[in-house]
């Protein structure tokens, strides 16, 4: 299914630079009233969502339907001199394809989708550029994101999160946890002693908030300051990592 809107035409440059100020807010994808809504049947138990520009919300429920993907579409968009802006969305064997064309001699574009899967369902998210949040999730969760923040809640199963310019923060109960960011703060707060932790920025601090016990701990900052107060045992098994480049590493017990 796809969703176009009307391009508004510009009779000159200065009408296009008037209509730049009239919209100088930018779109949002929330002022859609009429979001689009469709079931897609996903026959195993991995979806991999691929997203090009969108703002994500992915959710595992008790309540979705076994075999079926949910997803919600919120769209909004005004372009001068261009073609008509589109969204698509399409199921590719087990690949939820979601697209936004929008290009103009004054282009904005805004998309949000929710999706919405049955538990039991290992998901790969790969977003090009967007905020992707999750939660519910008890089994495998990755997050890869070229430019967007990343928010994981109220998840269990292992967790692996990347992206290459945002902050990522998640307050969860997984055993195994993987986070980077190549440009942005790390927040991790753990309600289980893990097995492993790995947290990693490229520029930004690391904050990881631990259950008390004894962890085996490698904290490093090459510029900034590094303050581990957790209790510490170098043959502990529960492995904590936690390094930047540039900012402030803290590993703490949780309060």
């Amino acid at each position: 299914m796809t969703r176009t809107v009307p391009v508004r035409v510009a009779a000159a440059v200065g009408g296009a630079a008037l209509l730049v100020a009239a919209t100088g807010c930018g779109a949002s994808a929330g002022d859609d009233k009429h979001p689009d809504h469709r079931s897609f049947a996903l026959h195993g138990r991995t979806l991999v969502v691929d997203s090009d520009d969108s703002a994500l919300e992915i959710v595992a429920s008790p309540s979705a339907k076994a075999g079926s993907v949910e997803v919600t579409r919120w769209f909004q968009a005004s372009v001068v001199a261009g073609k008509d802006p589109r969204v698509t969305w399409a199921m590719k064997g087990d690949r939820l394809v979601l697209r936004l064309t929008c290009s103009g001699f004054v282009a904005d574009c805004a998309v949000r989708h929710r999706i919405e899967v049955p538990r039991g369902v290992s998901v790969q998210v790969r977003d090009g550029d967007g905020s992707v949040r999750a939660r519910g999730f008890r089994d495998t969760l990755g997050i890869r994101t070229a430019d967007g923040s990343v928010h994981v809640t109220e998840s269990t199963g292992p967790l692996e999160v990347h992206t290459g310019d945002g902050s990522v923060r998640a307050e969860v109960a997984s055993a195994r946890v993987r986070i980077s960011s190549g440009d942005g703060s790390v927040r991790l707060r753990l309600g289980v002693v893990p097995d492993l932790v790995d947290t990693r920025s490229g520029d930004g601090s690391v904050t990881v908030a631990l259950p008390r016990a004894a962890y085996r701990v490698t904290a490093q900052s090459r510029d900034g300051a590094v303050d581990v107060s957790v209790p510490r045992d170098p043959a502990s098994p529960h492995v904590v990592g936690a390094r930047t480049r540039d900012g402030k590493v803290t590993v703490r017990t949780a309060n």
